[in-house]
């Protein structure tokens, strides 16, 4: 709420000064900004949303809709990229002059709010995909105001105009490189996929290894409601001599919590043939 507060007040500020100013990198970095007030609010209601508990149509709750989020924003960076190109090769055809003393002063403002909003939230959350989305967001407007200062700098001292549309084009490609990844890692927690720091093999290994009574793993699915929250199936098979298979399952989930994180399992006990195959 403090970044978006920030945030929302700043975009009008950089809109009208842009459009004083005639400066494409600050109206580049007002496009950001207006996105990135959208992308707040989509982030504190996915939050708000995310704590309602599960019910009888939600029956895992309602975590996943900060992923969701989080791929609206990343799809929501990718067209300001491309709308900023757009704009720089119009400017590139038809340079257009600029108030480079204001553009100065409002630029260095931008910087200092959007470092205030980007301390907020890259402490409010390192593994919150959804944080992870709105900070890539004020970290794009973070880079669009450092931009903007070197723009109006260059064209104080050397009146080369080209400079605006050049460090637009440069920063909007350092966004849609982080914002591709953002889109790849929510893809993958929508589609239900395996977290790419969990080595299911080793994972099956170490159970077989450490739980005498399992004499094989199979059926494995693992996926996430959100990049924190990682849920299992399981299907273990005991070995003749096993006369707790209780025991069995409390050792597993004690392990799969301890070593991997995963404190919501399900696993079927299995002696002889499975029921699936």
């Amino acid at each position: 709420m403090i970044a978006l507060v920030l945030t929302a007040t700043f975009t009008v500020v950089e809109i009208v000064a842009g459009l004083v100013t005639g400066s494409l990198a600050l109206l580049a970095d007002a496009g950001h900004m207006l996105t990135d007030t959208l992308a707040l609010m989509l982030a504190a209601v996915a939050f708000r949303i995310g704590e309602k508990p599960a019910d009888r149509l939600r029956s895992y709750g309602y975590q996943r809709f900060q992923i969701l989020a989080a791929f609206a924003n990343a799809v929501a960076l990718i067209l300001i990229v491309a709308w900023i190109c757009v704009e720089a090769v119009l400017r590139f055809l038809s340079p257009t002059a600029i108030a480079a003393e204001g553009m100065l002063l409002v630029a260095v403002a931008g910087l200092v709010v959007n470092l205030v909003c980007f301390g907020v939230l890259h402490s409010g959350g390192h593994d919150n995909l959804n944080v992870q989305g709105a900070a890539l967001h004020v970290l794009g407007d973070l880079l669009g105001s450092a931009a903007a200062i070197t723009a109006a700098l260059v064209i104080i001292f050397t009146g080369w105009l080209p400079i605006d549309a050049l460090l637009s084009v440069f920063v909007a490609l350092l966004v849609l490189r982080s914002a591709w990844a953002l889109l790849q890692r929510s893809s993958h927690i929508l589609l239900e996929g395996t977290p790419d720091w969990l080595d299911v093999d080793a994972m099956c290994a170490a159970l077989q290894t450490r739980i005498p009574a399992i004499a094989s793993v199979h059926h494995v699915h693992v996926w996430g409601l959100t990049q924190e929250n990682v849920m299992l199936t399981m299907h273990v098979v005991l070995r003749d001599d096993c006369d707790d298979p209780g025991d069995v399952v409390r050792q597993s989930k004690v392990l799969l919590a301890a070593d991997y994180g995963i404190k919501h399992s399900t696993i079927e006990v299995e002696a002889g043939r499975c029921a699936d195959r």
